[in-house]
């Protein structure tokens, strides 16, 4: 009978248990390389098509590749020295603006003013809501001592720059061979099955991360110079701040509005700077609605934005600001997998037993 439990397929599920128990020890004990390898594979999606495109024009790819890095690294480089410190500056200052007590303070400013708008706005109720999500989401009263763990590696990533730089380097020059050896240890059943699969992920994310990398980077730009011109003085790092968190569907615009409106508060106790700055952040949103996410974001999640906006809660359940940005990548490969695992089991049945 095809269904008993035979000694071969106890072996199996035993070297599969451990395969599962192996994978999730190293990823626990090695996982800062392994994050370095994942870093690597991003800026591999993202800078891909330009090796591509430079090698079409004639260049040799492993000048083309050596060229393309060679300028990252640069940037990367002055960005550190130039700008990353001014950066840095203000989200300590803003990290030791926005703690518990003042976060309470500006709550009752704007429970207040709300207060003769909305006369059935119960009351503290805002101060306590608005403080106990803040604090959910962005770990408030341990934001400082986060910025300063997160500066510190920075300032010490010796092996970041040894080991990202040289895994893109083959990751771009050999991708095509490590695919290959991989696919290698690939069943024969399995084997143009797992070749689409990869191809088919490889692209997709390819998309988005190239995608939300170019609109987080527009978002950022225009919202600092908005925000310049609304007359914050922390806009350069509320920029950023807006910038990434518009990764995040529907949850990043709003982390921007409300960023801006307390950094407002904050730099000048009153509301003097809030109208100024809620406006140019919607010009923003207007203009990411409007012109970027038309031309550079459509294609890269192809998911139902009820289904964005689950995964995106999930997420935010799971690990907070970390799981939004990663839940739709995650959600794409798990999408993109059973896809193909449903396509497969339609049309090749390689995953049925045969009798």
């Amino acid at each position: 009978m095809s269904n008993m439990i035979t000694f071969d397929r106890t072996i199996r599920f035993i070297v599969g248990l451990a395969v599962i128990f192996l994978a999730g020890w190293l990823i626990y004990t090695y996982a800062n390389l392994i994050a370095y390898i994942l870093i690597a594979l991003i800026l591999t999606y993202i800078l891909d098509p330009i090796v591509s495109r430079i090698q079409a024009a004639g260049m040799n790819r492993t000048l083309a590749i050596s060229l393309t890095l060679a300028s990252v690294i640069l940037v990367l480089v002055w960005i550190s020295t130039s700008v990353f410190p001014i950066i840095v500056n203000q989200m300590m200052d803003l990290a030791k603006q926005l703690n518990i007590d003042n976060l309470q303070i500006i709550a009752g400013k704007i429970e207040t003013r709300l207060s003769h708008s909305i006369p059935f706005l119960p009351e503290g109720y805002l101060e306590k809501n608005l403080v106990q999500i803040t604090q959910d989401l962005f770990d408030i009263g341990r934001l400082p001592s986060a910025l300063s763990n997160v500066i510190g590696v920075f300032t010490n990533i010796f092996a970041a720059f040894l080991v990202i730089p040289f895994a893109t380097f083959f990751f771009l020059k050999d991708g095509s061979k490590i695919r290959r050896q991989f696919l290698r240890l690939v069943p024969n059943n399995y084997f143009e099955s797992t070749l689409s699969l990869i191809d088919k992920i490889e692209t997709r994310l390819g998309i988005y991360f190239r995608s939300v990398m170019l609109q987080s980077f527009l978002v950022a730009i225009f919202s600092w110079l908005n925000l310049s011109i609304a007359g914050l003085n922390n806009s350069l790092s509320v920029g950023i701040a807006a910038g990434v968190a518009n990764a995040i569907p529907y949850f990043g615009p709003v982390m921007g509005y409300v960023l801006s409106i307390l950094v407002s508060i904050v730099e000048t106790g009153d509301f003097t700077l809030v109208t100024a700055c809620i406006l140019a952040i919607l010009v923003v949103q207007i203009m990411d609605n409007v012109i970027f996410q038309p031309l550079i974001f459509a294609r890269s999640a192809d998911m139902h934005p009820l289904a964005i906006l689950f995964i995106i809660l999930i997420g935010a359940e799971t690990a907070g600001i970390l799981g939004m940005l990663l839940a739709i990548p995650i959600a794409t490969i798990i999408k993109i997998t059973i896809g193909q695992i449903n396509w497969c089991l339609n049309n090749y049945y390689v995953f049925k037993t045969q009798t």
